[in-house]
């Protein structure tokens, strides 16, 4: 059962956007609300829409100006976000992502394991045992943060992030873990790869995961990582 509908805050973002905050928790609980009323935007966008941007605890909702005005708007969003507590978001899909734990990819999977007194084997185990949700894409085009990673590997990011983290580098990052979908800075603890490319512009819709989606990692060896890989590693 869903948990009692709780109406978000509205602050105007300048002449040309409103910010619609469900709280500060991350959770399914606050991304179903979410999902809930960017689900009215798409079925009956409000007079003047642009675009809207959903994030963790919150969306951007961006107008144009010249079609209609800011209060009117933020009426237009209210109206939507009473009529969103009636609805459903659509049933998650179950994604399984297939991830190599061995060197040279796993490049600080050793740190993880001395940072918390366990073997590699174990933090391999516990990583990829646990199911993961999709809360949102960000960051880059098809890069997912996913929460449920176990407690017990919550562990810090770099101090100062690497200046290459390549495509399918599967790292984390306090309490989350995520996926790099291109070669691109950053300072996730990298513990594996995957062979699978997370962003494909060239399709209709080019990121392989969505929000609300759940994600399962399998372990895969390194000879099937390179008999897969569906990018120049």
């Amino acid at each position: 059962m869903d948990p009692p509908f709780d109406r978000p805050t509205l602050t105007c973002l300048g002449e040309s956007a409103w910010l619609v905050t469900w709280g500060h928790s991350i959770d399914r609980e606050t991304f179903a609300r979410i999902a809930r009323f960017t689900q009215t935007l798409d079925a009956d966008p409000p007079r003047g829409l642009v675009e809207y941007v959903p994030a963790f605890t919150t969306v951007g909702v961006y107008f144009d100006p010249e079609t209609t005005g800011a209060d009117a708007f933020a009426g237009d969003l209210e109206r939507r976000i009473a009529r969103s507590a009636a609805l459903f978001p659509p049933p998650p899909r179950e994604v399984r992502i297939p991830v190599c734990y061995e060197d040279p990819f796993a490049i600080d999977l050793a740190f993880v394991a001395q940072y918390h007194g366990r073997t590699r084997d174990d933090v391999v185990a516990r990583h990829h045992r646990a199911e993961y949700f999709v809360h949102m894409i960000g960051f880059v085009p098809g890069f997912p943060y996913l929460g449920g990673l176990d407690t017990a590997l919550a562990t810090p990011r770099h101090a100062s992030p690497r200046l290459r983290v390549p495509i399918g580098s599967v790292g984390i990052a306090d309490h989350q873990t995520g996926i790099y979908p291109i070669d691109i800075p950053g300072g996730w603890r990298i513990i594996g790869r995957t062979p699978l490319r997370l962003f494909r512009p060239e399709e209709r819709e080019p990121a392989l995961l969505r929000p609300g989606d759940v994600v399962r990692f399998e372990p895969i060896p390194a000879s099937e990582f390179h008999a897969t890989c569906e990018y120049s590693a």
